[in-house]
């Protein structure tokens, strides 16, 4: 069977799904994400990934944030793992009823 190079079988949904157009970021991990992620996943993980850096104020510039990051974004993406939103994010998108 011959499967389309626009897809890929997403780890995280366990299915065939359009494929990312390119490898997100430098190296062996970026690679992986590229063969084994789809592109909504990646796209939900970026949401992800920036309301975390908001709502835990994360230093980009600090290996250890760097490395929380990186470990969190396996668990979501690989370990299917349903990660919790910071205890004190609200979201944008749901109005605040006074």
């Amino acid at each position: 069977m011959e499967v389309d190079m626009s897809t890929v079988f997403c780890a995280k949904y366990k299915q065939e799904l359009p494929a990312l157009t390119k490898v997100p970021f430098p190296g062996a991990a970026g690679e992986e994400i590229l063969n084994t992620i789809s592109a909504k996943a990646w796209e939900e993980w970026l949401s992800f990934q920036t309301m975390v850096i908001n709502e835990e104020r994360l230093n980009m510039m600090d290996p250890n944030a760097r490395m929380f990051l990186a470990d969190l974004r396996r668990k979501y993406l690989y370990e299917g793992e349903e990660l919790e939103t910071p205890s004190d994010f609200v979201d944008p998108n749901i109005p605040i009823l006074r």
